[in-house]
């Protein structure tokens, strides 16, 4: 059997969801020649918020892990509307994760690792990739990551 990227979701038990329109005056995904550039997605699930809240007050380190890893998810799904398949993913090059924390949180490269290792997961050796890991005061909605990402297309 073929080792594709749906079958590594199904094998994670991720099914993924409709993408999300965007919230205001922008496009949820831009393409240049073969880079595809996701807008931030938040961590919706059935189109709310999984979490709320700031890291280092109102959550910990693995609730931030568990939004990071929806915002990824979110972020395939954004890449299927973009494409048509996911298959047509050469390279996932880079991750910007924003995480909302008080300023004494100081781990936010773990937060982010909930969505680098579902990535590298689901989309194998092509998930690897270059990341940032930001401490910032507040997301829209109250959510405690955000992530964008960076794709280069087959």
């Amino acid at each position: 059997m073929v080792d594709t990227i749906h079958k590594r979701l199904a094998d994670l038990g991720v099914t993924l969801p409709a993408a999300a329109a965007p919230a205001a005056n922008y496009v949820p995904y831009s393409q240049s020649d073969k880079l595809l550039l996701t807008a931030g997605q938040l961590p919706l699930a059935g189109g709310k918020l999984i979490s709320t809240g700031l890291l280092g007050r109102d959550l910990d380190t693995d609730a931030g892990k568990d939004a990071a890893k929806q915002c990824a998810i979110n972020i395939l799904a954004q890449i299927q509307a973009a494409t048509g398949d996911l298959e047509q993913i050469a390279k996932l090059v880079k991750i910007t994760v924003f995480v909302a924390s008080t300023p004494d949180f100081t781990e936010q490269h773990l937060v982010a690792n909930g969505a680098s290792d579902f990535l590298a997961d689901a989309l194998g050796d092509r998930g690897k990739h270059a990341r940032s890991a930001v401490g910032v005061a507040c997301l829209p909605l109250n959510a405690p990551v955000e992530i964008e990402a960076i794709v280069e297309l087959k």
